[in-house]
């Protein structure tokens, strides 16, 4: 129990530090980006670390299927793809940067979650 309130007290002491790198995180999330892809490649869809869909690329052959609901599934299976790629370097950066500021793994921080 101890331990853990001198942990607590040190991260306290680095509130400073540690809103700075919060404000860098999320400035970096704007930088990151993923793609998902369904249908072999029939659809592809980029997006940004704040969940933006950047852009939406469907192929001739899609078009020519004429299968408005193959394509729907395509098309959501290609962003959920790509969502899941963003969140996991989303907290690939979001550990990263918690370890480099001491930051015992698992503790909870509004913003870095």
């Amino acid at each position: 129990m101890f331990e853990e309130l001198r942990q607590f007290a040190g991260l306290m002491r680095s509130l400073p530090k540690i809103k700075e790198e919060a404000e860098k995180f999320q400035a970096k999330l704007r930088e990151i980006q993923a793609e998902g892809s369904a249908g072999g490649d029939m659809v592809k869809v980029r997006i940004n670390g704040q969940m933006e869909v950047q852009s939406i690329a469907i192929a001739e052959s899609a078009w020519a299927l004429q299968d408005r609901e193959m394509l729907e599934d395509l098309i959501r299976a290609a962003v959920n793809q790509a969502i899941e790629k963003v969140r996991e370097k989303a907290g690939q950066e979001a550990q990263s940067m918690a370890a480099s500021l001491g930051i015992p793994p698992g503790l909870a921080i509004p913003g870095l979650e």
